[in-house]
Order: structure tokens, then C-alpha cells, then sequence
């Protein structure tokens, strides 16, 4: 137990200091090590330019001794670059042959991006790469089984065709990216570009076997409590009634990431906050996501519940800003002084107590971090583009 304690630390070592390099990010990077934890795929689906890449490349450069491989797919990308070219010297003695070392065949961590670029001749393998962990060579010899222990795949849009959707379909972790909206945050991006190297610290690894013996031992191992299996079934009901139905095997192989966030908290059994890793994975549409998140921390997390329905009432101020483009800076001051600003000050207030709250009952902030963090990106709109302030000089205030 105590191997696996100091092996669960040593993983929110690696959370917090890819958290603290890549804003913004604490949730994404979480999601991904409890999913790598469970043995699953996850996509990370967002724009270029949001570090997708080299967040995994981070982050699975700290498993000491695994075989990482990674390629950017294209509609041309042929099976044997990804699983291994033809040995042109056995060519040539008349034996057909395959490469393995350095391909997805001989990789525990895969990253692979722009997944739904997958070409129709690579498609098959791709699917038995992620499902099963084997690979047919093309010479029809055996199947070749592969030491995969999750692939990590990004996407700057969702799959538009058949082929592409059956993959979709077995990357179960789907995480939402997008660019900083915390001023500051995007202030300290832009100084960390100017300003001076310091020297790195030595980073947190783990041991590729001791990856390997929680994925397929400790994480399993994870007590599932009566009290979660009756929480499932309860939101598996509310989001029958949203008509937002999931396959029986999705909800399954969810289990395991309830036991990979316990285990990573250091816990022996699945408590109700693991749940919230679940907004990640029931829904297929970004357009769903938001409905399956507010079931998620209903269930579970009150405090998230009131800080997305502050999120609703920022969201409508920024719509009534864009709408009011154009207009004298005497209209736009006046409406911030009736409106935008009281409502702006009142929710950042009430975001503070919620975190505060949430902190002090062990609960998890994500969702309300994420809601401050537009909060303060609609203020600084409204200095600047309603008051024609400097942002950057009021990013401390509410």
C-alpha cells in the first residue's frame, strides 16, 4: 500500500507542476493522468495553438522507460508509418518484413494528432491499435500485441465522416480546450516569452513499471461504494430525460476512471467528487457538454452548480456587449454603470466565497476556477472596450 501511496503522490507531483507551467490547464492535465491510470484513450479537442501537443509530450515525458510515439495524421498517412516500414534490406533476400522499434506497436504512450485525419487504409488497424492493443502485419503474419497503455489524441474539430466517428467513438475521455481568457494568465504568457531562463528544477517522474502494476492492479482494486453505484444510476436517469443517452459500455468503462481519481487523491474507495470526471465523458457535441457538466455537479458538487449559473449571467453580459458594438462611449459607459458593472463585481464576490467554501470542504474548484476566470475576461472586455481603461492595471480586483 505504501508503494502505492508514494506512486499516487508522486502522480499529483506531475499534475501540479504541468499545472503551474500550462494555464489554465490544471483540469485537462488531471483528466489525462486519471485516464492513462484507467488504460484509456482521451481526445483533447481544441484550436491550434493551445499547447495540445506539447502538453502530452510533458506529460508523458515524465514516465521513466516508456516508449513514447507520436505522429501527425494525414488523409495519405499509410499503416506501415505508423505500425512500421517495410526492412528494405530483407526486402532484398527475398523476406518481407516489418520495423516495429519506434512505431505505435512497440509504444506504451501514443500520442497521435489530428486523429480524424485517419486515412481509410489505415483505419482498420487504428481501430484493433486502440481497442485491442494488436496490430495485423501486412504480410498476414500473426498479430503483433502491442505494450499500449493509453494513447493521447488532439483534433482541432470534430469527426465530419463514418470512418471517423467509429474512432471517436473509442476515445473515451473527451476534454475541451480553448485560448486563455484570464488576463493575467495571458499577461504572465506573455512575459514568460521575454523574460530571462531560469534554471529548471529537476522534474517529478514515475517508473514505467509502477505506471504499469497501478494501471493493472491498484486502480482495479479501488472500492466502488453502493452510495456511487446509486449516484450513476441517478444521473443516468437525468440525462435519459435530456435525451442525452450514453452506451451501457461507456458508462462501464467509466467506472475505471472513478477508481483512477480516487487513486490518485490517494484514496481507497470512489468518493462522490470523483464523479465530476464524468463531465468529460458522457456527452458526444461540445453543445451537450454543458447540460452533462451542471447533472454532473448537481449530483455532486453544489458549489459548481451556483458558479455555472453566475457563468449564464456573464455569458449574457458579453453577449450584450458584442450587440452594442459600434455605439457612442457615452451609451456604453451608461450601460455599464447600470448593468455590466454591479453584475460583474457580484459575481466575481460570490465567486471568491464559493472557491473559499469549496477549498474548505475538500471539494474540487475546477469548474469554479473556470467560471472566475471568464468573469475576469468579460471585465477586462468591458474596461477596455466600454471604458476604454487599462485591464491590466485592475486584474486583482473582483
Amino acid at each position: 500500500m505504501e508503494d502505492a501511496q508514494d506512486m499516487a503522490r508522486r502522480l499529483r507531483a506531475v499534475c501540479d507542476e504541468l499545472s503551474d507551467r500550462f494555464y489554465e490547464r490544471a483540469d485537462v492535465v488531471r483528466t489525462l493522468v486519471v485516464t492513462l491510470l484507467a488504460g484509456q484513450h482521451s481526445l483533447v479537442l481544441g484550436p491550434p495553438g493551445t499547447a495540445k501537443s506539447e502538453l502530452a509530450r510533458e506529460l508523458t515525458g515524465r514516465i521513466e522507460g516508456a516508449a513514447y510515439w507520436e505522429i501527425l495524421l494525414s488523409k495519405f498517412t499509410a499503416p506501415t508509418r505508423m505500425f512500421g516500414p517495410i526492412d528494405v534490406a530483407a526486402l532484398a533476400r527475398g523476406e518481407y518484413r516489418q520495423v516495429y522499434d519506434g512505431r505505435a506497436t512497440t509504444a506504451h504512450v501514443a500520442f497521435i494528432d489530428e486523429i480524424f485525419k485517419c486515412s481509410t487504409a489505415a483505419l482498420n488497424e487504428t481501430l484493433g491499435f486502440l481497442n485491442e492493443r494488436i496490430y495485423h502485419p501486412e504480410n498476414g503474419g500473426a498479430p503483433v500485441r502491442c505494450p499500449l497503455i493509453g494513447a493521447i489524441t488532439a483534433s482541432n474539430e470534430l469527426p465530419s465522416g463514418e470512418d471517423s466517428a467509429a474512432i471517436y467513438d473509442r476515445l473515451l475521455v473527451r476534454i475541451e480546450v480553448g485560448y486563455l481568457e484570464d488576463p493575467s494568465n495571458f499577461a504572465a504568457l506573455v512575459r514568460s516569452a521575454v523574460g530571462r531562463p531560469t534554471a529548471p528544477t529537476p522534474p517529478t517522474t514515475v517508473e514505467l513499471a509502477a505506471l504499469r502494476q497501478a494501471v493493472a492492479e491498484a486502480v482495479p482494486a479501488v472500492e466502488v461504494p453502493d452510495v456511487i453505484v446509486d449516484a450513476v444510476v441517478t444521473l443516468r436517469a437525468a440525462l435519459r430525460r435530456k435525451e442525452l443517452v450514453v452506451s451501457d459500455r461507456r458508462w462501464r468503462q467509466a467506472v475505471r476512471l472513478l477508481q483512477a481519481s480516487a487513486y490518485l487523491d490517494g484514496r481507497t474507495a470512489v468518493a462522490e467528487t470523483d464523479l465530476s470526471v464524468l463531465t468529460h465523458v458522457l456527452w458526444d457535441s461540445p453543445t451537450q457538454r454543458p447540460a452533462v457538466e451542471r447533472e454532473v455537479l448537481h449530483l455532486v458538487n453544489p458549489d459548481a452548480k451556483e458558479a455555472l449559473d453566475l457563468a449564464d449571467v456573464i455569458e449574457e453580459l458579453e453577449t450584450q456587449l458584442d450587440a452594442m458594438a459600434g455605439q457612442s462611449r457615452e451609451a456604453l459607459s451608461e450601460w455599464v454603470i447600470k448593468n455590466a458593472h454591479h453584475k460583474l463585481a457580484m459575481a466575481g464576490k460570490r465567486l471568491e466565497r464559493l472557491r473559499e467554501e469549496a477549498a474548505n470542504a475538500g471539494r474540487s474548484t475546477t469548474a469554479i476556477d473556470r467560471v472566475t476566470g471568464r468573469q475576469r475576461a468579460v471585465r477586462a472586455r468591458v474596461l477596455t472596450e466600454a471604458l476604454g481603461m487599462d485591464a491590466s492595471m485592475l486584474q486583482a480586483q473582483p
